[in-house]
Protein backbone atom coordinates (compact mmCIF):
# COMPACT_ATOMS: atom_id res chain seq x y z
CA UNK A 1 0.00 0.00 0.00
CA UNK A 2 2.99 2.38 0.71
CA UNK A 3 3.96 1.54 -2.56
CA UNK A 4 1.19 3.17 -4.29
CA UNK A 5 0.55 6.44 -2.53
CA UNK A 6 3.51 8.20 -3.33
CA UNK A 7 2.23 7.70 -6.90
CA UNK A 8 -1.42 8.56 -6.64
CA UNK A 9 -1.01 12.35 -6.50
CA UNK A 10 1.37 12.22 -9.57
CA UNK A 11 -1.98 10.46 -11.56
CA UNK A 12 -4.08 12.48 -10.70
CA UNK A 13 -2.15 15.84 -11.66
CA UNK A 14 -1.78 14.06 -15.36
CA UNK A 15 -5.21 13.51 -15.57
CA UNK A 16 -6.00 17.10 -14.77
CA UNK A 17 -3.46 18.54 -17.21
CA UNK A 18 -4.68 16.67 -20.41
CA UNK A 19 -7.91 18.41 -21.65
CA UNK A 20 -9.78 16.62 -24.89
CA UNK A 21 -9.45 18.71 -28.37
CA UNK A 22 -11.78 21.54 -28.78
CA UNK A 23 -14.91 20.78 -31.79
CA UNK A 24 -14.16 24.14 -33.58
CA UNK A 25 -9.72 23.25 -32.80
CA UNK A 26 -10.33 19.67 -34.29
CA UNK A 27 -12.09 21.00 -37.23
CA UNK A 28 -9.40 23.53 -38.23
CA UNK A 29 -7.00 20.80 -38.17
CA UNK A 30 -8.67 18.47 -40.24
CA UNK A 31 -9.31 21.29 -42.51
CA UNK A 32 -5.80 22.22 -43.11
CA UNK A 33 -5.16 18.77 -44.29
CA UNK A 34 -7.01 19.17 -47.18
CA UNK A 35 -4.88 20.88 -49.88
CA UNK A 36 -8.26 21.23 -52.39
CA UNK A 37 -9.77 22.67 -49.34
CA UNK A 38 -6.89 25.35 -48.44
CA UNK A 39 -6.50 26.50 -51.93
CA UNK A 40 -9.77 27.28 -52.41
CA UNK A 41 -9.99 28.97 -49.33
CA UNK A 42 -7.12 31.15 -51.06
CA UNK A 43 -8.86 31.61 -53.84
CA UNK A 44 -11.79 33.30 -51.83
CA UNK A 45 -9.90 35.19 -49.68
CA UNK A 46 -8.40 36.81 -52.90
CA UNK A 47 -11.66 37.43 -54.20
CA UNK A 48 -12.75 38.53 -50.84
CA UNK A 49 -9.71 41.16 -50.60
CA UNK A 50 -10.31 42.44 -54.47
CA UNK A 51 -14.15 43.11 -53.19
CA UNK A 52 -12.17 45.08 -50.11
CA UNK A 53 -10.21 47.22 -52.75
CA UNK A 54 -12.61 47.77 -55.32
CA UNK A 55 -15.21 48.99 -52.31
CA UNK A 56 -12.11 51.25 -51.24
CA UNK A 57 -11.74 52.58 -54.88
CA UNK A 58 -8.26 51.15 -54.53
CA UNK A 59 -8.71 49.05 -58.29
CA UNK A 60 -11.75 49.58 -61.08
CA UNK A 61 -11.82 53.04 -59.90
CA UNK A 62 -12.97 54.22 -63.28
CA UNK A 63 -15.08 51.80 -64.79
CA UNK A 64 -17.32 53.66 -66.35
CA UNK A 65 -15.03 55.54 -68.37
CA UNK A 66 -14.71 55.12 -71.72
CA UNK A 67 -11.35 54.45 -72.73
CA UNK A 68 -11.10 52.47 -75.95
CA UNK A 69 -12.84 52.01 -79.19
CA UNK A 70 -16.49 50.56 -78.98
CA UNK A 71 -16.05 47.06 -78.59
CA UNK A 72 -12.21 46.56 -78.85
CA UNK A 73 -11.03 43.30 -79.01
CA UNK A 74 -8.82 41.76 -76.53
CA UNK A 75 -5.30 42.84 -76.74
CA UNK A 76 -2.27 41.20 -74.96
CA UNK A 77 0.40 42.44 -77.78
CA UNK A 78 1.85 45.40 -78.27
CA UNK A 79 0.22 48.23 -80.97
CA UNK A 80 -0.28 47.27 -84.34
CA UNK A 81 1.65 49.06 -87.19
CA UNK A 82 0.77 52.34 -87.55
CA UNK A 83 -2.91 53.32 -88.12
CA UNK A 84 -1.95 56.54 -89.97
CA UNK A 85 -1.74 55.30 -93.21
CA UNK A 86 -5.82 55.10 -93.34
CA UNK A 87 -6.08 59.05 -92.97
CA UNK A 88 -6.42 60.26 -96.49
CA UNK A 89 -3.41 63.19 -97.18
CA UNK A 90 -3.76 65.79 -99.61
CA UNK A 91 -0.61 65.82 -101.99
CA UNK A 92 1.60 68.76 -101.39
CA UNK A 93 1.61 72.01 -104.12
CA UNK A 94 1.11 75.56 -103.42
CA UNK A 95 -1.42 76.50 -101.40
CA UNK A 96 -5.08 76.83 -103.22
CA UNK A 97 -8.09 79.09 -101.57
CA UNK A 98 -10.93 76.21 -101.97
CA UNK A 99 -13.43 78.18 -99.76
CA UNK A 100 -14.96 79.20 -102.65
CA UNK A 101 -15.63 75.70 -103.92
CA UNK A 102 -16.14 74.26 -100.76
CA UNK A 103 -17.30 75.95 -97.63
CA UNK A 104 -15.92 73.23 -95.34
CA UNK A 105 -12.12 73.23 -96.90
CA UNK A 106 -10.98 75.37 -93.79
CA UNK A 107 -11.48 72.53 -91.42
CA UNK A 108 -10.24 69.85 -93.31
CA UNK A 109 -6.58 70.39 -91.88
CA UNK A 110 -8.75 70.31 -88.04
CA UNK A 111 -10.02 67.27 -89.14
CA UNK A 112 -6.86 65.56 -90.17
CA UNK A 113 -4.92 66.23 -87.14
CA UNK A 114 -7.90 65.01 -85.57
CA UNK A 115 -8.02 61.64 -87.14
CA UNK A 116 -4.31 61.24 -86.45
CA UNK A 117 -4.53 62.33 -82.56
CA UNK A 118 -7.44 59.47 -82.59
CA UNK A 119 -5.57 56.48 -84.57
CA UNK A 120 -2.77 57.13 -82.33
CA UNK A 121 -4.61 57.26 -79.19
CA UNK A 122 -6.25 53.86 -80.46
CA UNK A 123 -3.29 51.92 -81.12
CA UNK A 124 -2.21 53.04 -77.00
CA UNK A 125 -5.27 52.07 -75.55
CA UNK A 126 -5.41 48.73 -77.08
CA UNK A 127 -2.51 47.93 -74.63
CA UNK A 128 -5.16 48.48 -72.02
CA UNK A 129 -7.56 46.19 -72.63
CA UNK A 130 -6.31 42.66 -71.68
CA UNK A 131 -10.06 41.51 -71.56
CA UNK A 132 -11.57 44.01 -74.57
CA UNK A 133 -13.86 46.85 -73.93
CA UNK A 134 -17.66 46.65 -74.20
CA UNK A 135 -19.91 49.04 -76.80
CA UNK A 136 -19.26 52.21 -74.77
CA UNK A 137 -15.58 51.57 -74.75
CA UNK A 138 -15.60 50.46 -71.26
CA UNK A 139 -12.48 48.27 -70.13
CA UNK A 140 -14.09 44.50 -69.57
CA UNK A 141 -12.09 43.64 -66.96
CA UNK A 142 -11.97 46.69 -65.04
CA UNK A 143 -15.57 46.04 -65.17
CA UNK A 144 -15.52 42.50 -64.15
CA UNK A 145 -13.68 43.22 -61.16
CA UNK A 146 -16.36 46.18 -59.88
CA UNK A 147 -19.39 43.64 -60.85
CA UNK A 148 -17.60 41.20 -58.37
CA UNK A 149 -18.15 43.50 -55.34
CA UNK A 150 -21.36 43.86 -56.56
CA UNK A 151 -22.35 40.04 -57.19
CA UNK A 152 -20.20 38.82 -54.52
CA UNK A 153 -21.29 41.15 -51.76
CA UNK A 154 -25.38 40.17 -52.54
CA UNK A 155 -24.74 36.46 -52.71
CA UNK A 156 -22.74 35.99 -49.65
CA UNK A 157 -25.03 39.01 -47.49
CA UNK A 158 -28.21 37.18 -48.65
CA UNK A 159 -26.94 33.82 -48.16
CA UNK A 160 -25.76 34.78 -44.98
CA UNK A 161 -28.77 36.59 -44.12
CA UNK A 162 -31.26 33.34 -45.17
CA UNK A 163 -29.02 30.82 -43.36
CA UNK A 164 -29.13 33.39 -40.30
CA UNK A 165 -33.12 33.27 -40.51
CA UNK A 166 -33.48 29.67 -41.48
CA UNK A 167 -31.08 28.41 -38.50
CA UNK A 168 -32.88 30.61 -35.52
CA UNK A 169 -36.20 29.47 -36.70
CA UNK A 170 -35.16 26.11 -37.23
CA UNK A 171 -33.35 25.93 -33.67
CA UNK A 172 -36.68 27.21 -32.00
CA UNK A 173 -39.16 25.05 -33.51
CA UNK A 174 -37.49 21.94 -33.43
CA UNK A 175 -35.44 22.76 -30.08
CA UNK A 176 -39.15 23.76 -28.01
CA UNK A 177 -41.63 23.07 -30.27
CA UNK A 178 -45.14 23.01 -28.75
CA UNK A 179 -47.05 26.46 -29.49
CA UNK A 180 -43.64 28.45 -31.18
CA UNK A 181 -42.82 25.48 -33.50
CA UNK A 182 -46.51 24.93 -34.65
CA UNK A 183 -46.57 28.78 -35.53
CA UNK A 184 -43.32 28.54 -37.31
CA UNK A 185 -44.41 25.57 -39.41
CA UNK A 186 -47.31 27.74 -40.14
CA UNK A 187 -44.91 30.66 -41.89
CA UNK A 188 -43.33 28.30 -43.03
CA UNK A 189 -46.11 26.67 -45.02
CA UNK A 190 -47.45 30.02 -46.05
CA UNK A 191 -43.73 31.07 -47.91
CA UNK A 192 -43.31 27.67 -49.21
CA UNK A 193 -46.99 27.92 -51.00
CA UNK A 194 -46.15 30.71 -52.86
CA UNK A 195 -44.25 30.02 -56.28
CA UNK A 196 -40.67 31.66 -55.23
CA UNK A 197 -40.45 33.98 -58.54
CA UNK A 198 -43.99 35.44 -58.06
CA UNK A 199 -42.94 36.24 -54.12
CA UNK A 200 -39.57 37.64 -54.97
CA UNK A 201 -41.49 40.32 -57.76
CA UNK A 202 -43.43 41.15 -54.79
CA UNK A 203 -40.91 42.13 -52.55
CA UNK A 204 -39.00 43.81 -55.46
CA UNK A 205 -42.21 46.06 -55.57
CA UNK A 206 -42.19 46.95 -52.35
CA UNK A 207 -38.39 47.37 -51.79
CA UNK A 208 -37.38 48.90 -55.54
CA UNK A 209 -33.78 48.61 -56.77
CA UNK A 210 -30.22 49.05 -55.53
CA UNK A 211 -28.12 46.22 -53.73
CA UNK A 212 -30.05 46.43 -50.37
CA UNK A 213 -33.11 45.42 -51.92
CA UNK A 214 -31.25 42.98 -54.00
CA UNK A 215 -29.96 41.26 -50.34
CA UNK A 216 -33.18 41.63 -48.17
CA UNK A 217 -35.73 40.08 -51.35
CA UNK A 218 -33.03 36.54 -51.73
CA UNK A 219 -32.30 36.80 -47.65
CA UNK A 220 -36.28 37.32 -46.87
CA UNK A 221 -37.14 34.51 -49.63
CA UNK A 222 -34.63 31.93 -49.45
CA UNK A 223 -34.71 30.90 -45.69
CA UNK A 224 -37.46 28.37 -45.56
CA UNK A 225 -34.95 25.09 -46.88
CA UNK A 226 -32.46 26.25 -44.11
CA UNK A 227 -35.32 26.41 -41.76
CA UNK A 228 -36.70 22.81 -42.65
CA UNK A 229 -32.87 21.17 -42.31
CA UNK A 230 -31.85 22.69 -39.53
CA UNK A 231 -35.72 21.77 -37.81
CA UNK A 232 -35.34 18.15 -38.02
CA UNK A 233 -31.56 17.84 -37.37
CA UNK A 234 -32.51 19.98 -33.81
CA UNK A 235 -35.57 17.35 -33.28
CA UNK A 236 -33.16 14.41 -33.39
CA UNK A 237 -30.44 15.77 -31.47
CA UNK A 238 -32.28 17.62 -28.78
CA UNK A 239 -33.40 13.60 -27.32
CA UNK A 240 -29.88 12.94 -27.70
CA UNK A 241 -27.70 11.59 -24.35
CA UNK A 242 -24.82 14.73 -24.61
CA UNK A 243 -28.01 17.31 -24.51
CA UNK A 244 -29.70 15.29 -21.74
CA UNK A 245 -26.01 15.40 -19.93
CA UNK A 246 -26.11 18.98 -20.55
CA UNK A 247 -29.74 19.47 -19.20
CA UNK A 248 -28.63 17.45 -16.08
CA UNK A 249 -26.05 19.79 -15.04
CA UNK A 250 -27.83 22.99 -15.13
CA UNK A 251 -27.09 24.27 -18.66
CA UNK A 252 -29.76 26.52 -20.10
CA UNK A 253 -31.52 25.93 -23.23
CA UNK A 254 -29.46 28.07 -24.97
CA UNK A 255 -26.19 27.01 -24.18
CA UNK A 256 -28.19 23.49 -25.12
CA UNK A 257 -28.88 24.89 -28.03
CA UNK A 258 -25.99 26.53 -29.47
CA UNK A 259 -22.94 25.29 -28.07
CA UNK A 260 -23.90 21.45 -28.35
CA UNK A 261 -26.37 20.84 -30.52
CA UNK A 262 -25.19 23.49 -33.33
CA UNK A 263 -21.72 22.29 -33.91
CA UNK A 264 -23.38 18.78 -34.50
CA UNK A 265 -25.15 20.25 -37.39
CA UNK A 266 -22.63 23.07 -38.48
CA UNK A 267 -21.73 20.82 -41.37
CA UNK A 268 -25.33 20.58 -42.80
CA UNK A 269 -25.55 24.36 -42.52
CA UNK A 270 -22.83 24.95 -44.16
CA UNK A 271 -23.70 23.04 -47.15
CA UNK A 272 -26.53 25.31 -47.68
CA UNK A 273 -24.87 28.25 -47.18
CA UNK A 274 -22.48 27.35 -49.90
CA UNK A 275 -25.60 25.82 -51.96
CA UNK A 276 -27.16 29.68 -51.38
CA UNK A 277 -24.24 31.73 -51.93
CA UNK A 278 -24.17 29.95 -55.63
CA UNK A 279 -28.06 30.21 -56.04
CA UNK A 280 -28.44 33.89 -54.88
CA UNK A 281 -25.52 35.16 -57.30
CA UNK A 282 -27.49 33.87 -60.29
CA UNK A 283 -30.66 35.06 -58.83
CA UNK A 284 -28.40 38.34 -59.06
CA UNK A 285 -28.44 37.93 -62.88
CA UNK A 286 -31.61 37.13 -63.30
CA UNK A 287 -33.15 40.03 -61.21
CA UNK A 288 -30.46 42.31 -63.03
CA UNK A 289 -31.41 40.89 -66.55
CA UNK A 290 -35.03 42.08 -65.76
CA UNK A 291 -34.45 45.13 -64.37
CA UNK A 292 -35.32 44.13 -61.10
CA UNK A 293 -31.56 43.67 -59.70
CA UNK A 294 -29.00 46.67 -59.16
CA UNK A 295 -29.60 49.76 -60.75
CA UNK A 296 -28.42 51.13 -63.94
CA UNK A 297 -25.42 53.12 -62.39
CA UNK A 298 -24.04 49.67 -61.37
CA UNK A 299 -22.29 47.01 -62.46
CA UNK A 300 -22.30 43.56 -61.68
CA UNK A 301 -21.63 40.29 -62.83
CA UNK A 302 -25.37 39.83 -63.67
CA UNK A 303 -25.74 43.25 -65.76
CA UNK A 304 -22.58 42.24 -67.45
CA UNK A 305 -24.46 39.09 -68.87
CA UNK A 306 -27.74 40.77 -69.72
CA UNK A 307 -25.13 43.22 -71.80
CA UNK A 308 -22.92 40.62 -73.53
CA UNK A 309 -26.17 38.82 -75.00
CA UNK A 310 -26.81 41.40 -77.54
CA UNK A 311 -23.35 41.62 -78.39
CA UNK A 312 -22.85 38.21 -78.69
CA UNK A 313 -25.19 37.65 -81.57
CA UNK A 314 -22.46 40.17 -83.32
CA UNK A 315 -19.72 38.39 -82.45
CA UNK A 316 -18.51 40.49 -79.39
CA UNK A 317 -17.59 37.26 -76.78
CA UNK A 318 -15.04 39.05 -74.45
CA UNK A 319 -17.33 40.52 -71.55
CA UNK A 320 -19.44 37.36 -71.67
CA UNK A 321 -16.02 35.31 -71.18
CA UNK A 322 -14.81 37.70 -68.57
CA UNK A 323 -18.17 37.97 -66.77
CA UNK A 324 -18.74 33.91 -66.82
CA UNK A 325 -14.86 33.21 -66.14
CA UNK A 326 -14.94 35.39 -62.76
CA UNK A 327 -18.50 33.58 -62.01
CA UNK A 328 -17.04 30.55 -62.76
CA UNK A 329 -13.58 30.80 -60.59
CA UNK A 330 -15.20 32.05 -57.41
CA UNK A 331 -18.53 29.74 -57.77
CA UNK A 332 -16.43 26.60 -57.53
CA UNK A 333 -13.69 27.96 -55.04
CA UNK A 334 -16.24 28.26 -52.71
CA UNK A 335 -18.26 25.24 -53.09
CA UNK A 336 -15.14 23.27 -52.53
CA UNK A 337 -14.25 24.95 -49.52
CA UNK A 338 -17.63 24.91 -47.58
CA UNK A 339 -17.40 21.09 -48.94
CA UNK A 340 -14.18 20.82 -46.61
CA UNK A 341 -15.55 22.66 -43.97
CA UNK A 342 -18.31 20.32 -44.25
CA UNK A 343 -16.03 17.35 -44.09
CA UNK A 344 -14.59 18.84 -41.08
CA UNK A 345 -16.87 19.72 -39.01
CA UNK A 346 -19.00 16.54 -39.74
CA UNK A 347 -19.56 14.58 -36.28
CA UNK A 348 -19.72 11.21 -38.26
CA UNK A 349 -16.20 12.06 -39.37
CA UNK A 350 -14.38 13.13 -36.45
CA UNK A 351 -15.53 9.88 -34.75
CA UNK A 352 -13.71 7.66 -37.55
CA UNK A 353 -10.81 8.95 -36.38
Amino acid sequence: MSAVLPNAPAVAANKTIQRSEGVWHAAWRRFRTDRVGMVSASIVALFLLLVIAAALGLVARDWQREIGVPNAQPSFMGPAPAQESAIVKAPKGPPVDLSAVDPLAPRYAEWEAAAKKYATEEVVKQDTLPFGGDRLGRDVLAKAIKGAEISIIVGVSAALLATLIGTLLGAVAGFFGGKAGDFLEWLYNVFTSIPSILLIFAFAAVTGRGVGSVVLILGLTGWTGIYRLVRAEFLKHSVREYVRSAEAIGASSASRMFRHILPNVSHVILVQLSIHVVGFIKAEVILSYLGLGVSVDQVSWGTMLADAQGELILGYWWQLAAATAFMAVFVTAFSLMTDALRDALDPKLRGAE
